[in-house]
């Protein structure tokens, strides 16, 4: 990631600094997307107006864990999100200092990336996979196809970008080409084979789920997604998105943000401490027993700090937090709308009946998932700098669940 005052990967919102003058091997071509106007109101993304055609020699890359909601079943939530995660952070790691297009879907991840960076994207989607199969027993599809293919075949990939906050924004996809891709790749197409994990190891500094579940102070946790039906009137789909959006924003307080103002919950020991381990040891390959005592060192030393507030260094935690409730990344345009919402039982039966009613006029299809809790999964390749990101899904099924209903209706 970038030095202080040079925008990091995930990309920055309003009052960014320049990006950095020179970059990587590979980094090449991603001024077009650095210079992409930045959206500031989220509603405004359910317009196709604003977004734009990816160029033709661009490369998606995609992932996704095989039987996800097995392992969400088994209670491994969190290291299913993590593996997602690591996907975004491998890539962002080998582009310090650039932005790139990406998207976080709580099993599996997409991004987009210039030619001259696709054989880096290939590579970090390869050694990922290894990781995945050789930390946690996940089997990860990946794949990577050019946007001219998508556009050969029917489909387009068009992105925008939306400021979180003033130093974080997030790609927003539309067109139905990253849909598309996904559904081929379950299908066996585009695949890439899994790296040897002693020969291949990603970098994933930064990578980190030490806050504890956020339980719903409103009742509910929704996760919500609904995906344009096959045929359907874009122009209809967008105002139901938007209609969506108004609801949540008019009757849940902060837009149903999961994210209380106050931060996330923090213990120690962290839940999440041998997930983290793992991930610290994907570069270097040492014992993760090294690794695990490493990371219960640096966790209770950080979780000192956000007790007691003060001060360390560049490192304010105060700071920090209200940071880090800004730049949670809880709703998103995929090809669709995906939602992580802290809401009433009834706006959730509100946001259900509403989308049953699209499905029936042919509109959409929609999956929506209830639970009690959210879970946050963090890249932060500096803690003194605000332009960490934050991944919301919901703790118990989450996107992937709300997603298999989605598709399951498209067939």
């Amino acid at each position: 990631m970038a030095a202080a005052g040079e925008r990091h990967a995930a990309g920055r919102g309003e009052g960014a600094g320049a990006p950095a003058a020179a970059g990587p091997p590979g980094a090449g071509g991603l001024g077009f997307y650095e210079a992409l106007p930045v959206e500031t109101q989220f509603a405004r993304l359910a317009d196709p107006a604003v977004y734009h055609p990816l160029p033709a020699d661009w490369t998606i890359g995609l992932a996704d864990i095989e039987r996800s909601t097995d392992a969400i079943a088994e209670g491994r939530y969190k290291a299913v999100n993590t593996v997602a995660a690591a996907v975004i952070a491998a890539v962002a790691n080998r582009l310090p200092g650039h932005d790139f297009p990406f998207v976080f879907a709580g099993d599996g991840a997409s991004f987009a990336l210039p030619p001259a960076a696709a054989a880096l994207g290939r590579e970090a989607l390869a050694a990922v996979a290894g990781w995945a199969r050789e930390a946690f027993g996940f089997r990860l599809r990946i794949a990577a196809v050019t946007v001219a293919e998508i556009r050969r075949r029917g489909h387009d990939v068009a992105v925008a970008r939306f400021a979180a906050s003033r130093d974080v924004a997030y790609a927003m996809f539309s067109g139905g080409g990253l849909a598309f891709a996904e559904t081929r790749m379950k299908a066996g197409e585009f695949t890439l084979e899994a790296a040897d994990p002693e020969t291949a190891r990603p970098d994933l500094a930064g990578l980190s789920c030490r806050f504890s579940p956020i339980a719903a102070r409103h009742g509910v946790i929704l996760s919500l997604i609904a995906l344009p039906a096959a045929g359907a009137d874009p122009e209809r789909f967008a105002a139901l998105a938007a209609e969506i959006l108004g609801l949540a924003a008019a009757e849940v307080p902060d837009a149903g943000r999961p994210v209380p103002s106050e931060g996330p919950p923090q213990h120690w020991p962290t839940r999440g401490l041998a997930i983290e381990a793992r991930a610290a040891a994907a570069r270097t390959g040492r014992p993760l027993w090294r690794s695990f005592l490493s990371v219960a060192l640096r966790s209770f030393l950080a979780h000192l700090t956000f007790v007691s507030r003060l001060k360390v260094g560049d490192f304010e935690p105060v700071r920090y937090r209200s940071e880090l409730v800004r730049n949670t990344d809880f709703r998103k345009f995929d090809d669709g709308l995906r939602m992580t919402l802290d809401c009433t039982p009834e706006v959730a039966d509100r946001l259900e009946a509403r989308l049953a009613a699209a499905e029936r006029e042919g509109i959409a299809h929609a999956g929506l998932h209830r639970q009690d809790a959210a879970l946050l999964t963090c890249f932060v390749p500096a803690a003194s700098r605000s332009d960490h990101v934050h991944f919301v899904d919901g703790a118990m099924g989450g996107y992937a669940a709300a997603a298999a209903t989605a598709f399951a209706k498209r067939r």
